[in-house]
């Protein structure tokens, strides 16, 4: 046993500014360290990191785990910067449905009242794009998300936001992280009771104001064709899964707003519930996840599915093609999107002349194939929306005159308007419902509106090769298997040959980011970066068919994706 790891072990359970019940928890496994090994290297092999984004950690007492303690930490610092850059302010504080996230909201709401910063807490259980809205709403200073998305049941989360609305992007993150490593004093943080900060006028809880005017913006800025919607939105027989967590209440009452009013909820998964029990993962890119609302889809003859992840930011759709289902991933959603709203924007005279479409670097250069035919702008940030919103910041401060259109990325992340400055799953779920019920009224489900697509702009495939690898030993892993992606020393790939090859840690005009890139003669693509949220690396193949018919174009694209994805396998399971 390392005997380091031992010290700062028995120092937390040592430590009375810890309750005694927490540190019974470490007590129980200094009984037996030998046993236990793993699990207090785990706990205490590292403080838990505050990266660019925040905190996300398996829940439990210890230096590596979410707990109210690393939440205080962590909204201390928080609040450090914004008494240093402010002098004084407010917070936005929301939560998911996830173990503890409410406890948690409410201990950062203790050390933001403690500090002099007022605390708005949710009064319910909302999605992240709430939160994103809410910051803006209350001319807030920051924002706090209290969620680890998608991850299982054992996690939870910290998101940092700015006061845009946005997530924290340098130089703010990193002096947020200065802040967060320099708190080595647990009794140096303030804290009140949320009970004492009300009292004191320091904290309060949100009122329907809030998700009004958040149901507005919907309404106002992302439907396109509202009489579309209230006059016919009963014709098309929608099927929802919350997955357990925060998007039933808002997205099924803007669906009503908006006159779709045929929708099924998935009774079994529609209740707040942090253990998660009727799926192994609750991620609408899974589609297992999806299981008990493809099956009613099916049974009821409905013609689409829709399901939100815990925080409702992503959003997963099934279509009910032929009487089959038909899933498609996050980069066809987009397209979909995307060209909808310049088709209507155009339509109606409401295009902008200097219109901005915003994705990923992984996301599908079909999005810029689409742009170009309206004559709409594309750019490109890393992955991850706080990026792009952090480039609308940008655009806006610097009075460019572009005018935001669209954001996403293919992990099933769209953001249709910039009242959010985060990805959006509540306002995704009511512009696809436009989409589908615009195709289905001329008698096409979403797969024939994809095809029209393809037919008219080419054949493009993408996909996601995702690789988990947990604590430790799999961080380990993931380092050296980009260690050896970074020093591949051959000519090609997987029979591709490489005509250049990326490596993002140097910038590239872009932050700098643990990415890499290989372009192929042929003009397909390899990325692979790690997650930043989650213990896995991610590999993005990109192909681009041009010859044959649409079946032969689909065809061979997907023998291409196999052998690079077969290739990639071969070399991780060595690394």
């Amino acid at each position: 046993m390392d005997q380091n790891i031992l010290e700062k072990a028995k120092s937390w359970s040592s430590n009375p500014y810890f309750a005694p019940e927490d540190r019974f928890e470490i007590e129980q496994l200094l009984k037996d360290p030998t046993k236990n090994e793993v699990e207090l290297t785990e706990r205490f092999y590292r403080d838990l990191e505050f990266g660019t984004g925040g905190l996300r950690a398996p829940m439990g007492m210890g230096q590596n785990r979410m707990n109210k303690y690393n939440v205080r930490r962590a909204t201390q610092a928080l609040a450090t910067l914004i008494l240093k850059k402010f002098g004084t302010g407010s917070a936005v504080i929301s939560y998911d449905s996830r173990h503890r996230s409410k406890e948690f909201a409410l201990e950062a709401a203790g050390v933001f009242a403690a500090n002099g910063i007022k605390a708005y807490v949710m009064h319910d259980l909302a999605p992240t794009p709430v939160l994103s809205f809410g910051v803006r709403y209350h001319k807030a200073q920051a924002g706090i998300m209290i969620t680890a998305s998608h991850n299982p049941p054992i996690y939870n989360g910290f998101k940092a936001f700015w006061n845009d609305g946005a997530q924290v992007v340098p130089p703010v993150d990193k002096e947020i992280i200065s802040a967060y490593n320099e708190l080595t004093n647990w009794n140096e943080i303030k804290f009140l009771s949320f009970d004492q900060a009300q009292e004191q006028g320091l904290a309060e809880w949100t009122d329907q104001k809030l998700d009004e005017a958040f149901y507005q913006v919907i309404e106002n800025k992302v439907i396109q064709d509202r009489s579309l919607c209230l006059e016919h939105g009963s014709e098309l027989s929608i099927v929802y899964t919350a997955l357990h967590g925060s998007g039933l209440v808002p997205c099924l009452e803007i669906l009503k707003r908006l006159g779709f009013k045929n929708v099924q909820s998935i009774k079994d998964q529609a209740s707040p519930d942090g253990r998660f029990p009727t799926v192994k993962s609750p991620n609408p890119e899974d589609p297992k996840a999806l299981k008990m609302a493809v099956d009613c889809m099916l049974s009821s003859k409905a013609d689409i599915v829709y399901g939100t992840d815990p925080d409702c930011d992503r959003l997963g759709v099934v279509v009910n093609h032929q009487g089959e289902a038909a899933f498609i991933n996050g980069n066809q959603i987009a397209l979909l999107m995307l060209h909808y709203l310049l088709s209507k924007k155009t339509e109606f005279k409401k295009l902008p002349q200097k219109g901005l479409i915003i994705k990923s670097i992984v996301t599908s250069p079909m999005q810029n194939t689409i742009a170009e035919d309206f004559g709409i702008k594309v750019k490109d940030t890393l992955t991850g929306f706080k990026w792009m919103a952090g480039l609308i910041r940008d655009l806006e401060l610097k009075n460019s005159g572009e005018e935001f259109i669209f954001a996403s990325e293919e992990s099933f992340g769209y953001m249709p308007h910039a009242e959010s400055r985060d990805k959006d799953g509540v306002s995704s779920v009511s512009l696809m419902s436009e989409v589908a019920l615009f195709y289905k009224r001329q008698g096409k489900t979403l797969i024939d509106a994809l095809d029209d697509l393809y037919k008219k702009y080419g054949y493009f495939y993408e996909s996601l090769l995702s690789q988990d690898y947990e604590g430790l030993a799999g961080s380990q892993k993931i380092n050296r298997i980009m260690d050896f992606f970074r020093k591949y020393p051959e000519t090609h790939f997987a029979g591709e040959k490489i005509v250049a090859k990326e490596d993002y840690e140097l910038g590239l005009n872009l932050p700098k980011s643990n990415v890499l890139s290989f372009s192929f003669e042929s003009g397909n693509k390899l990325f692979l970066r790690p997650s930043g949220t989650e213990p896995k690396i991610k590999f993005y193949v990109m192909v681009r068919e041009t010859s044959g018919d649409l079946a032969t174009k689909k065809s061979n694209a997907l023998k291409k994706v196999q052998i690079i994805e077969k290739q990639i396998q071969d070399f991780t399971e060595k690394a």
